[in-house]
């Protein structure tokens, strides 16, 4: 829905651009973390910045692999939706991935 946040998690600057752009012309409130650390963070959100409402999630980041990101969120019950993105196209990935 318009109006809500969407954390994009993507190192590629390039990439975290376009999506940005793309989902803010939607009317969607996006803010962007450039590794696992950060959107971990983001994603817990606080007082002054509530959680997202979903996050896209590279798989590939520099300190910490998105399914790491994404354990960590559902091992803290954190249950709001996630879409990964990836080149990755292996059965293997697919399935860690769900």
């Amino acid at each position: 829905m318009p109006g809500e946040t969407i954390l994009v998690v993507e190192d590629d600057a390039a990439v975290a651009r376009g999506l940005e752009y793309g989902l803010t012309a939607e009317g969607f409130h996006v803010v962007v973390a450039a590794d696992g650390r950060s959107a971990l963070e983001l994603a817990r959100g606080a007082k002054e910045k509530p959680a997202p409402h979903l996050v896209l999630l590279d798989i590939r980041l520099p300190d910490m692999s998105g399914f790491d990101v994404c354990r960590i969120l559902r091992e803290e019950g954190r249950a709001l939706p996630i879409l990964m993105l990836t080149a990755r196209d292996e059965e293997v990935d697919k399935v860690l991935g769900l």
